[in-house]
């Protein structure tokens, strides 16, 4: 079986962000995920691991404004200063979480803007932040987003992301592979994970069309969780979905796996 973290952005609504936890932990999690921890003190996010026995295994650069809009700024020339301080401040939160792998947001890409430009910035980004982060063993992470959530989005398919990051070529550069994100935009969700299987270093799951549970929608999990034990998959799978109710009513799907 797979090892799944939850999704503490997505996940656990009912209870304030520090108490969802323990929530998780209560639910048969061993691991968490989240978008950002930067309203916090890296000190309290850690305080609220170790009482849980967690693991974080993955969070977010800081991504501009997020309020305003904006999804990431690797990929928008001009906000490099930024993005720099960017990824400092992610290292420290990272090195005090024991986080291994940091998501790097691309950003929006206006529809009439110099497309070769964005790709020269997003590139010279990511061999900044990779190389940032390879002085402390961590891994700088990619992942494609469907434009269906997020029209105007850099980066949108497996095949761009690997190209990119082997253009890049740094080692410690990967990809995130969501298979909801990825259905959406390209489907063939077991080829495509099995092509790129060496570099793909975590994956995220959620129902499609609707982004709820893993036992509903299109779908077949079941096969993708079999196909990853078969591979000799070491990483981990992110729940990063919608409850349709109540966190802890819908995890039928986890509980039968545990079985």
């Amino acid at each position: 079986m797979p090892k799944f973290a939850a999704n503490l952005t997505m996940m656990f609504n009912e209870h304030d962000f520090p108490a969802r936890f323990a929530a998780a932990a209560s639910a048969g999690f061993d691991a968490v995920e989240f978008l950002f921890p930067y309203d916090y003190a890296p000190a309290e996010v850690r305080q609220w691991l170790n009482e849980n026995n967690l693991k974080n295994v993955l969070f977010n650069l800081p991504p501009g404004d997020w309020a305003a809009g904006e999804r990431g700024i690797a990929a928008i020339p001009g906000r490099e200063e930024e993005f720099r301080a960017g990824v400092a401040k992610a290292v420290e939160y990272a090195l005090v979480l024991g986080t291994p792998q940091l998501h790097m947001m691309a950003g929006l890409i206006p529809a009439n803007s110099d497309k070769s430009l964005h790709r020269k910035t997003y590139l010279e980004n990511m061999k900044f932040a990779a190389q940032e982060l390879a002085k402390h063993q961590l891994n700088l992470l990619l992942e494609p987003i469907n434009t269906r959530d997020m029209p105007g989005y850099f980066l949108n398919t497996q095949a761009q992301a690997h190209e990119l990051r082997s253009e890049c070529g740094e080692p410690n550069v990967k990809v995130q592979m969501d298979f909801y994100h990825a259905q959406i935009m390209e489907g063939d969700l077991a080829t495509t994970f099995k092509k790129y299987f060496n570099d793909i270093a975590h994956t995220q799951i959620a129902s499609v069309p609707n982004r709820n549970e893993p036992d509903d929608g299109e779908v077949n999990y079941a096969y993708l969780f079999k196909l990853m034990d078969d591979m000799g998959y070491q990483g981990w799978v992110g729940c990063e979905y919608r409850p349709k109710g109540k966190t802890e009513d819908g995890l039928g799907w986890l509980q039968s796996l545990m079985k």
